[in-house]
């Protein structure tokens, strides 16, 4: 088991997962959604190469437009 911080609550994860992996797990991969990871936004293209680390703060936001 590993621990992340997700949206500022605790987020059990079964095994490292991949930022991609993570999205597709929460069921947001159909969603206009950013992700950062430590406060650095991961560009949609990374989100299979990049590895989620123990306590990592991620933060999930829904894109929302407007003006």
């Amino acid at each position: 088991m590993m621990e992340i911080i997700l949206n500022g609550a605790a987020h059990q994860l079964t095994e490292q997962q991949s930022v991609a992996e993570l999205v597709a797990a929460l069921n947001l991969t159909q969603q206009a959604i950013a992700v950062a990871v430590n406060r650095s936004i991961i560009a949609r293209p990374n989100w299979g190469q990049h590895q989620l680390q123990a306590q990592d703060q991620v933060d999930v936001v829904r894109a929302i437009g407007g003006g």
